[in-house]
């Protein structure tokens, strides 16, 4: 992963910016020697937005699964056939 201080970003923003854009990796910038934020193309964290979007509604079926919040595969054909007309 490419490491850039925040004043290298103020004075080659553009610069930095391509090589983002052409090489997809993430870039970290740090401030006073700490990390500070990281540079992600738009895609990417789109993606990842996406991906975790997906991960999240996957947690919140297990955790109803777990908390025996379910419904039987009946009722919830009945419900969804209501949906889809």
């Amino acid at each position: 992963m490419k490491v850039e201080l925040v004043t290298s970003l103020k004075r080659q923003a553009t610069k930095i910016l391509s090589e983002l854009h052409d090489s997809k990796e993430p870039v970290l910038i740090t401030e006073h020697g700490k990390p500070s934020a990281y540079l992600v193309d738009v895609e990417d964290y789109e993606f990842m937005q996406n991906r975790l979007a997906l991960l999240e509604g996957i947690a919140r079926g297990e955790r109803a699964v777990t908390e025996g919040k379910v419904t039987a595969h009946s009722d919830a054909k009945d419900k969804m056939s209501k949906w889809l007309k």
